[in-house]
């Protein structure tokens, strides 16, 4: 049977030593119409494998139900990967990290308040068995031993970093193996003696790998003090980084990354770039981290990676492509031609409707005496309105909201009182007028956290909202996962808001011809951007990303539509179309 195998701490395949050189790309962070453009970039720099996570939540969004289509057919990516001449390592979840929406754990599992997650919990366990059971034989049937590309498959994901339930780990073994996964299976963690002992299987037949970001030598002989036998293997070279919100952009030195490079090349360890090719965070799939704070991640994943977002090469590829060119001797095949790109300009709205205008066509409502999170109420993404009554009052209250998650613009009587936000509690708080009236709280979800200790995390209100100290009960409930904006019914005239509200913005127009463009949200507050009703993602101005990705599949010769969702109102009544991207200022 044909397999990846280990011996004198190196690989075979075939009886053949084979040193992994491997670059990262998610295919559910590219249109499909761009997987082949990509993976030929890839090929072409040299490398010989790609990798590639899976997340749960793209495959299962809801409950039983599966996804295997369009940006989802990871089914026909690892086909193409193998077609183009490479082979392919796969890391399936359940938690992939990838600063991705929830680490890709699925919202839902938030249901089951019994329910513990990466450990050896009966209710979390049976889930991860039904989507294996789903996902595994589509997996299997590409594997090395059955004439597929598919080399490798990781077990879970740098779990030493998060746990030490060995027992949980050898049951996600067991659980691939029963599904007809025959292929070698290996674990990732970090450098450390902690990591490493908390995040592998004592079975020689499980092939420990680590990730790093510099001095490879130190790294690979922590993990050789633990398995002699071990390949040198990095399963994630950091060569870039990504950007959360409010920070500058972030970037590595090509010369930096391709010195570290060639030295692992010279020792013959085996490598995966971590990432080879970002790509984006399409819609609301961006992740968070929390360290001392919550901080979401941006639209773009750049990554700065040797092929940009946008599909360019760049000084890094450059670099890397020339070391592998001088370690093997071989001249790679010449990459793809640079997509073309197109600048329509400046494009003015054709329309408007403010949100509370659109409540009754894009949700719902629930009741309930307490304010539900969006995984009670049944929701994945997107926003989620609140909604109770005020009786007449003495004075003016201050308002506040425990366990805020993640950012809320606050109305009384649809005026805009202020935003509060995760990362103010305990001390946010906002006036509310003695008078009766309406309160309304929309309340974001930026991002479920995707990596540690505060990794499963419930969205909207999660405890409860206070006039002062008296909780508030009756509330009226409004999801808003915007999963499409086809029904909303634009004014030709320009909804005004003085006060804040949010609204949706159209604009419609016209191409002769299509190519790949980025939208500048210069003088925009906050919001998400949908084109031809396709969520590209967020924005915000607080940056460092100042335009938005738009894949030339996304768009068509002939009519084309962007709508705005803007949190804040705004006076600007235009967008930008750029032949240009603007991630925003680097860091030095």
């Amino acid at each position: 049977m044909k397999k990846l195998s280990v011996r004198d701490n190196r690989f075979f395949l075939d009886e053949k030593p084979l040193q992994i050189l491997s670059g990262a790309v998610h295919y559910f962070r590219i249109v499909p119409e761009y997987w082949e453009d990509r993976l030929l970039k890839v090929k072409a720099a040299g490398l010989n494998t790609v990798e590639t996570y899976i997340p749960w939540n793209l495959h299962e969004p809801q409950k039983g139900r599966f996804n295997f289509t369009g940006i989802a057919d990871v089914e026909r990516f690892i086909r193409l990967a193998g077609e183009l001449g490479l082979y392919v390592i796969i890391r399936p979840s359940p938690y992939i990290c990838a600063e991705w929406e929830g680490g890709g754990l699925p919202s839902w599992l938030l249901q089951d308040s019994s329910l513990k997650i990466r450990c050896c919990c009966r209710p979390y366990l049976e889930r991860v068995k039904s989507y294996y059971h789903e996902l595994l034989p589509r997996l299997a049937s590409l594997q090395i031993a059955a004439g597929g590309p598919i080399i490798a498959m990781q077990i879970e994901n740098e779990y030493g970093s998060f746990g030490n339930d060995t027992q949980y780990l050898q049951w996600l073994q067991t659980a691939m193996e029963d599904e007809g996964i025959t292929m070698r299976l290996f674990t990732s963690d970090g450098p450390t003696h902690l990591m490493l002992a908390g995040g592998t299987i004592p079975d020689p037949d499980i092939v420990p790998t680590v990730n790093f970001g510099s001095k490879p030598e130190e790294s690979f002989k922590i993990l050789n003090e633990h398995f002699p036998a071990a390949p040198q293997m990095v399963t994630e070279f950091w060569n870039g980084w990504f950007d959360h919100w409010g920070e500058r952009h972030h970037t590595q030195k090509a010369e930096e990354v391709a010195q570290t490079f060639e030295r692992m090349l010279k020792s013959g360890a085996s490598v995966n770039f971590y990432m080879f090719h970002g790509g984006t965070n399409f819609g609301f799939y961006n992740g968070a981290n929390f360290g001392e704070r919550y901080e979401p991640t941006v639209t773009s994943y750049d990554y700065d990676c040797p092929i940009s977002e946008w599909g360019d090469l760049t000084p890094k590829y450059t670099a890397i492509r020339d070391a592998i060119m001088r370690h093997t001797g071989q001249i790679p095949t010449e990459p793809p031609a640079p997509l073309p790109r197109i600048e329509p300009g400046r494009i003015s709205s054709t329309g408007s409707i403010g949100l509370f205008d659109a409540l009754s066509i894009l949700s719902q409502p629930l009741r309930s005496a307490f304010p539900l999170t969006m995984e009670q109420a049944g929701q994945d993404y997107g926003f989620i309105l609140y909604r109770t009554e005020l009786a007449e009052r003495q004075e003016a209250s201050a308002l506040s909201i425990k366990g805020l998650k993640d950012r809320a613009l606050v109305f009384f009587n649809k005026r805009c009182l202020g935003v509060l936000y995760r990362n103010d509690e305990p001390q946010g708080k906002l006036t509310v007028p003695a008078e009766s009236g309406v309160l309304e709280i929309l309340v974001e979800n930026m991002g479920r956290i995707n990596y540690g200790s505060e990794l499963f995390d419930a969205k909207g209100i999660t405890k409860g909202v206070y006039l002062d100290y008296q909780c508030l009960f009756d509330w009226k409930i409004f999801p808003l996962p915007l999963h499409t904006l086809k029904p909303l019914p634009f004014a030709e005239e320009t909804t005004v808001c003085s006060d804040g509200c949010p609204v949706f913005y159209r604009f419609n127009f016209s191409l002769e011809q299509t190519g790949d463009t980025f939208i500048d949200m210069s003088g925009w507050t906050k919001g998400s951007v949908f084109v031809n009703d396709f969520n590209i993602g967020r924005y915000w101005n607080i940056g460092p990303q100042k335009r938005l990705y738009i894949p030339a599949p996304l768009l068509r010769k002939g009519s084309n539509s962007i709508i705005v969702f803007e949190l804040h109102g705004t006076a600007q009544r235009t967008v930008y179309l750029s032949a240009e991207p603007n991630l925003g200022s680097a860091l030095s």
